[in-house]
């Protein structure tokens, strides 16, 4: 059971890792996520708020998009 709770822990790091390198990557090609338009952002005196909702949705469809197609090459 120790075994098994290593790998998935394993696992789970190498995906966080591959996330990291890929966020890292899409802010040094100057994609303008977080900044498209239906993102909400507010600055005030002293708090600053950000809600990428145009960022999340486009996201979602491409990751749909992608799942979607693996699914269908699987079968």
């Amino acid at each position: 059971m120790l075994h098994d709770l290593g790998k998935i822990l394993l696992g789970l790091g190498l995906i966080v890792a591959l996330i990291g390198a890929a966020m890292m990557a899409v802010g040094r090609m100057g994609l303008p996520l977080g900044r498209l338009p239906g993102d909400i952002s507010y600055k005030g005196k002293n708090i600053f708020f950000s809600f990428p909702l145009g960022t999340s949705i486009l996201i979602s469809i491409v990751l749909s998009a992608i799942l979607y197609f693996l699914s269908r090459f699987r079968r």
